[in-house]
């Protein structure tokens, strides 16, 4: 019983602590680690904890992230700007031991709206520079991530602006450079983050805190020609690129007593700071904008895609580099010109002529390579994503030669195989023309020159061309041989016909003067093959060709039913003719017993 009750007690208390709600609202108001440092202390990985706190926002999403040297008040002035204690905002380093690693989120957004768009504005804690125990390498992916994501980003930096605040801010330009720099279009990859310089520091000494960034910014004097020097300067005249992008904002410190700041009401608080903290507040709040990317703003899930993306590049490699995320931000724009390319060959009738479908590559290239130089990002670095896209390319273009000779060879093989049907069927007249096998040849070598098309039209004509000479050659050999016996057998068929079925006297007369003919001269000059130099052969062929096929009759396709109808009015004139139209000819015919007696 006591073991069931404790189960009892078990599942009521589990049950109490969903019904409490342990995804509601409420628990997301704390800080949440979203970037952590790999066991190295070198690369940065996702903390899947923070995310979730992004992941629910369906608004469009905005960043202010902090970024600043070890220990000088990002946390705290965070806290400041969400007016949070110290207790329950993000963790102060003189407070607690658990200071900022990676980069940590305030899980309830601010909402505000923003030129009509309520925006989620997000609120980013980052790990301070020049900590012991980091490289600079690892410095430099927060610095870059932070960059890429916020919409405003806070440079927190104590009393001044030192050399080393200015080399760090070396990855920032190059990403103005890359991407600030581009035209604005309907395609862009990410709006610029506002650089907002804060400057804590109780006296400037007449000056503003914008002259005393401009002052900064200043070239340094370089006779002795240090690359050094030169590098750093070459970032201070960079740095005109962000142009609007960047402001500058002085902050007083807010006690003498710093340690104990975190214990402090605003009545304890410089006057002097609070007020300037409440400016920067509404600063901050003017200057924000939605999280731009591709065009279009981001909600909660998009943003943490985004963010995974960003941390792929800048992981990519030993150092991070503006040409990684240049290569992030080209990607969809590369494989949309590539499939622009892909779609454009695969729209062409293939198989076309090696000239032709070089042609075409080049123009449909130039076509995917304006497509992505009006589209993509980057001014320097692009040029890697520009090779992967030719050589891309190059591998389509490959693939297509190999398609086109492959259809060029079916296309060619099919003609060569129905030409080569066709001179197997004259070769078997059942009336052997000569001027029928030459029509037929004709057609063959113009319907093969005219369809056969590609890079296997080379070697097909090569084989064409022995076919129709090997066809013309046999053919030749056996036309004259079986014209002949055609001859012959018509001849006596014709004798046959003459005496005994139309009884024509000079049907039969010139049907023994052929057969006479083929014989008695074969017999004489001991082959037929010397008959076929005669010119009395000649005029026998020319008459056989005109009767046996012309551009209107073919005789070998007719001949059977020409023959059939023949015998049909033949019988006819057999049985009924000559009853209703008497025994007269136009020509001789023979008479018989019968027709003599009646004459007498």
């Amino acid at each position: 019983m006591l073991q069931i009750s404790r189960w009892v007690v078990f599942c009521s208390i589990f049950l109490c602590f969903l019904a409490s709600g342990s995804f509601s609202i409420d628990d997301f108001h704390q800080a949440f680690p979203i970037i952590e440092p790999d066991p190295g202390h070198t690369k940065l990985r996702i903390a899947r904890e923070g995310l979730e706190a992004i992941e629910r926002i369906t608004n469009p999403i905005a960043a202010v992230a902090v970024i600043g040297p070890y220990r000088s008040g990002k946390s705290f002035l965070l806290n400041q700007l969400l007016s949070l204690s110290c207790n329950e905002g993000f963790g102060v380093g003189h407070m607690r031991d658990t200071k900022t690693k990676g980069i940590w989120v305030w899980g309830t957004p601010l909402e505000l709206d923003i030129n009509g768009i309520k925006t989620s504005v997000f609120y980013l804690d980052t790990e301070g520079f020049e900590s012991i125990g980091k490289s600079n390498v690892y410095d430099d992916r927060i610095f870059a991530l932070a960059t890429v994501l916020s919409s405003v980003l806070i440079y927190n930096l104590p009393e001044t602006i030192r050399e080393a605040d200015i080399s760090r801010l070396s990855f920032a330009v190059e990403l103005a450079e890359e991407f600030y720099g581009r035209v604005k279009g309907q395609d862009v990859a990410f709006e610029p983050a506002k650089l907002l310089w804060l400057i804590q520091r109780d006296f400037l000494q007449g000056k503003s805190v914008q002259e005393m960034v401009n002052e900064a910014l200043q070239h340094v004097p370089n006779s002795d020609g240090d690359k050094n020097i030169d590098q750093v300067n070459q970032i201070r005249d960079s740095l005109a690129v962000m142009g609007d992008n960047s402001t500058a904002f002085s902050l007083p410190q807010p006690h003498l007593q710093r340690t104990k700041l975190c214990e402090m009401k605003d009545g304890e608080l410089d006057p002097l700071y609070v007020e300037k903290r409440e400016q920067l507040k509404e600063l901050v709040a003017s200057i924000i904008r939605p999280k731009i990317v591709q065009g279009k703003t981001l909600n909660g899930k998009e943003f943490v895609s985004f963010l995974e993306q960003i941390l792929e590049a800048l992981n990519k490699g030993e150092i991070p580099s503006t040409g990684s995320l240049v290569e992030v931000f080209n990607k969809g724009i590369l494989e949309r010109c590539l499939k622009l390319y892909d779609d454009m060959v695969r729209n062409l009738n293939l198989p076309m002529t090696e000239q032709d479908l070089q042609g075409a590559h080049e123009g449909f290239r130039e076509a995917a390579m304006k497509a992505f130089d009006e589209q993509h990002f980057g001014r320097h670095h692009a040029k890697n994503s520009a090779e992967k896209l030719d050589e891309e390319i190059e591998k389509v273009h490959k693939n297509i030669i190999l398609a086109n000779e492959y259809q060029s060879s079916r296309l060619c093989e099919s003609l060569y195989t129905r030409c080569e049907d066709k001179m197997d069927e004259l070769q078997v007249l059942r009336l052997p023309s000569m001027a029928k096998f030459n029509a037929g040849f004709l057609h063959c070598n113009q319907s093969f020159e005219q369809e056969c098309v590609g890079p296997s039209k080379r070697s097909y004509e090569q084989r064409m061309m022995k076919m129709l000479g090997k066809s013309k050659t046999l053919f030749i050999k056996e036309y004259n041989h079986r014209l002949f016996n055609w001859l012959v057998a018509f001849s006596l068929v014709m004798v046959v016909v003459g005496r005994f079925i139309i009884k024509f006297i000079l049907v039969e007369i010139g049907a023994w003067i052929l057969f006479i003919f083929l014989e008695t001269y074969t017999r004489m000059f001991w082959s037929a093959e010397s008959l076929y130099y005669n010119p009395v052969w000649h005029a026998i062929v020319a008459t056989w060709e005109t009767l046996v096929y012309s551009p209107i009759l073919d005789l070998d396709r007719w001949a059977i039913p020409i023959c059939a109808v023949a015998a049909v009015f033949l019988v006819y004139w057999r049985c009924y003719g000559r009853r209703k139209h008497g025994s007269r000819w136009l020509l001789p015919v023979y008479n018989n017993q019968k027709d003599r007696r009646r004459s007498e």
